[in-house]
């Protein structure tokens, strides 16, 4: 059956719910993809420069035959036994700090925040959790917690555990040795500790992406991680969108941060799209975990998850990404100056590797947010044959977080579509 558009927003409403999202004033309907590129049931094709999830390209032919090759082998109940989880992890946890040597695999990143915290009640008997106040980190009923701006009407009355601080901004607040975000950190555990809850973790991502990815410098996050220390917290550092290179410096955000969690959460682009997600920690907090929580997974980290898993990770190696993100990234900066010049529109540019943007406001003066304006530019954009989305607290930062291979010249064609819009699209005030 082939539907219009018209006919798929109805069977949607009709059989997902009333309340599904889409992307766009005029939702795009994709029916194919490969590499950095999409198509529509009409046969235009479109540069993605907004999908993370197909992390190494659009059904990368090695995830793909991996996939496959597995899956008319052998998939079964997690609970057997069988060698793929443990080449995977072994492969994966080498990345990472010595003390990062063990890990959980589930279905998706916002099973892994949930055990992340959970592990964090485990080992300090404490429920205190804190987060920014414009961030996302998952969909469960403990995790939606974390997403102030967008807190669910029902909470099981867990909103009383949880804590928020301002979220960095580097184009408004001066704040470039993160001192003044430790010292939030550190103001929110007082309060925990003073009503008797208790302090049990800090969650942030280290790159701040859905905040807006601020400027912040290499090492910006060793303050905070030793307030967190100190108090006898848990860090935790939710890699979802930030890891496996996409910041062109270091395979993990937390590392140009400066700092080692105790716990890292993964997933989005772990298996290209595989449903995938992880929690990485040290064995004695996975041990405290598993003692104080019976904790099982059908499908996390079944063997053809795991294929999809490492064919990702060995894809980024043969293909040298994290060096192109690096690359194509310094060039994005370059061509997004350029337009920042051009255009007052253009408040602030940022970013590193593969995850760059501008944030857009109507006055360069007062930075007032231009969020109405941003939508139009990314709606424009769409109909250009350019996908991205926007982000932060007044989601008025174009976020521009393409698959890996993305190219210079793939950065052109999107930074040239940019200029041509920005200069036909008149600012409404």
């Amino acid at each position: 059956m082939t539907r219009t558009t018209a006919q798929l927003l109805a069977d949607r409403a009709r059989l997902l719910g009333p309340n599904v999202s889409t992307f766009y004033d005029d939702p795009v309907h994709f029916v194919k993809a490969q590499g950095v590129w999409l198509w529509d049931a009409e046969g235009r094709k479109y540069l993605d420069c907004y999908n993370n999830v197909p992390h190494v390209g659009h059904c990368n032919p090695r995830v793909v035959d991996a996939i496959c090759r597995q899956a008319s082998t052998l998939n079964i109940h997690t609970r057997y036994l069988h060698d793929g989880i443990l080449d995977y992890i072994e492969k994966l946890t080498s990345t990472m700090d010595a003390t990062l040597d063990t890990a959980i695999l589930t279905c998706t990143g916002s099973e892994a925040n949930d055990i992340a915290l959970r592990m964090a009640k485990a080992v300090t008997g404490k429920r205190g959790i804190i987060a920014t106040d414009a961030t996302y980190h998952g969909n469960t009923a403990l995790v939606s917690q974390l997403s102030k701006s967008n807190v669910p009407k029902v909470g099981f009355g867990l909103d009383q555990y949880f804590r928020f601080v301002d979220a960095p901004d580097s184009y408004r607040n001066h704040d470039p040795d993160g001192l003044m975000f430790a010292a939030s950190v550190a103001d929110q555990i007082a309060a925990l500790e003073e009503d008797g809850t208790g302090f049990a973790a800090l969650v942030v991502c280290p790159y701040f992406l859905n905040e807006g990815f601020p400027d912040n410098p290499a090492g910006w996050l060793k303050p905070t991680a030793e307030v967190v220390r100190k108090a006898g917290g848990v860090l935790i550092c939710d890699e979802v969108q930030s890891g496996f290179g996409r910041t062109g410096t270091h395979l993990w955000a937390h590392e140009k941060m400066g700092v080692v969690p105790d716990v890292v959460v993964l997933g989005k682009p772990m298996a290209n799209g595989h449903p995938v997600g992880g929690v990485v920690a040290n064995r004695d907090i996975v041990k405290a975990f598993r003692s104080g929580y019976r904790y099982f997974n059908t499908f996390g980290g079944n063997p053809v998850s795991c294929a999809a898993a490492m064919a990702v990770l060995e894809e980024m190696e043969d293909q040298n990404l994290m060096a192109n993100a690096k690359t194509v990234g310094e060039h994005a900066r370059k061509r997004l100056n350029a337009l920042a010049q051009k255009y007052d529109v253009i408040g602030d540019v940022r970013g590193s590797g593969l995850v760059f943007g501008a944030e857009l406001v109507t006055d360069p003066d007062t930075k007032s947010p231009a969020s109405d304006f941003t939508d139009r530019i990314i709606n424009a954009m769409r109909h250009r044959g350019i996908i991205h989305s926007k982000l932060g607290r007044h989601k008025n930062t174009l976020k521009i977080r393409p698959p890996m291979p993305f190219s210079i010249e793939n950065a052109d064609l999107l930074f040239d579509t940019l200029d041509d819009v920005l200069g036909q699209t008149p600012m409404i005030k």
